[in-house]
């Protein structure tokens, strides 16, 4: 395989964007293209969770799908939209009009993503979300031109939430960014712990992304009482949190950290020494089982031996879900409708390496199992990466909101 990469500077200025072209050498005279843009974090929160990792996930997909079909050519661009919704948008708009972009992936950010459902929808492209989490956009948001990838809110905050109460954390005081995620994972955690017979005492909103330091927040999480403090942040804000939380003593203290979305980049940034004891929701793990570990490892070759995170091999997945669809249904097709392309993808079960059979719902729901993880002592680590230990395996068919909840209108009363 050959790359060739390009450079040029988008919106005034304000946002250098990246023509990723993978070309195999044996198909260097392909006539059909189809054109990927992926919406990302490159250099600020949410990097080392989505970033050039997603890109990596995203190209090995684009890479597996050409190998396979010599005939196609496929190019990824790639921007950093710097977590702001109009940026976003501004970016979306140029690649559909001016750029020839069929899709949009990974748009990472709440915000941004229930901003770009909007447009996809009025334009009739697609859009795969990966890497937000807010449960609106299988909700009250749903559309029929997008998909909502790897994991949500409602997810992470029925795993982990009704876990913690069971094992006896039934106060919470809750430490959450203040935009739409933040916000969406709070409240729906809350829910569930209340639900299961637990109290949430408070809720303090963080100015985001700007947050940096957290322990005046802590220091009012911990006067609370609560038994838990759970963290409705993510990427460098929750390493903070944790970090921070340790040099007050608050885990000394016998008060319980949830960090309610931690990917294992994150773990490996904060080090098992002080995550240790973490309990955690994602849906893939590079190290459950041999074809976990193959994708793992070609990725891994490609970060300098990082291990990939769900959100990184979602995008893989989505990628290739979507590759799949449009070769089956034709380029040309593809080009008259974002919603029939949706359509076709809802009817097609889903199979691919990292995250192996799935589905997707009429409402746009990606579903596949949810894994309720600990951070395993610096004692139970036997070599680079073993983070972490299985806790509880939560099935397809109950580790995302039932669809009647949702309040979908594509979903029949």
């Amino acid at each position: 395989m050959t790359n060739k990469i390009s450079r040029r500077t988008a919106l005034g200025g304000t946002l250098a964007a990246t023509g990723l072209t993978i070309i195999p050498r044996r198909a260097r005279a392909e006539t059909q293209t189809i054109k990927i843009g992926m919406l990302t974090d490159l250099t600020a929160t949410n990097a080392a969770g989505t970033g050039k990792g997603s890109v990596t996930g995203a190209t090995l997909a684009i890479e597996d799908f050409m190998a396979a079909n010599p005939g196609i050519k496929v190019e990824l661009l790639v921007a950093d939209f710097q977590a702001k919704a109009d940026i976003a948008l501004s970016m979306g708009r140029n690649w559909f009009d001016n750029e020839g972009v069929d899709v949009l992936v990974n748009v990472q950010n709440s915000a941004a993503a229930l901003a770009v459902a909007g447009m996809v929808r009025d334009k009739d492209k697609v859009a795969l979300f990966t890497s937000p989490a807010s449960s609106d956009l299988t909700g009250k948001a749903c559309s029929p031109n997008h998909i909502h990838w790897t994991y949500d809110t409602w997810s992470l905050g029925h795993t982990t939430g009704q876990a913690m109460v069971a094992q006896g954390g039934d106060s919470w005081f809750f430490i959450a960014a203040d935009y739409a995620f933040g916000r969406a994972l709070a409240g729906d955690t809350a829910n569930f712990v209340t639900q299961a017979g637990g109290k949430v005492l408070g809720t303090v909103y963080t100015p985001f992304p700007e947050t940096t330091d957290f322990s005046s927040f802590l220091i009012q999480a911990k006067a609370s009482g609560a038994k838990v403090i759970g963290l409705a942040n993510s990427g460098d804000n929750t390493v903070n949190c944790i970090k921070q939380a340790q040099e007050f003593g608050i885990a000394q203290s016998g008060t319980r950290l949830a960090s309610l979305l931690l990917t294992i980049p994150d773990v490996h940034a904060t080090g098992i020494a002080t995550a240790h004891g973490l309990v955690l929701t994602e849906a893939f793990y590079w190290d459950m089982n041999d074809n976990t570990r193959a994708f793992a490892k070609r990725f891994g070759e490609r970060m300098a031996g990082s291990m990939p995170n769900m959100i990184h091999a979602g995008d893989y997945s989505a990628v290739t879900h979507y590759l799949k669809t449009v070769k089956a249904m034709g380029i040309p097709k593809m080009r008259e409708s974002g919603r029939a392309v949706v359509e076709a993808m809802k009817a097609t079960p889903t199979d691919d390496l990292p995250y192996g059979k799935g589905t997707i719902r009429a409402d746009g729901r990606k579903i596949h199992p949810m894994y309720l993880f600990q951070v395993k002592t610096p004692a139970e680590s036997k070599y680079a990466w073993d983070y972490y230990k299985l806790l509880q395996t939560v099935p397809a068919e109950n580790a995302f909101r039932p669809i009647t909840e949702g309040s979908c209108k594509l979903v029949a009363s």
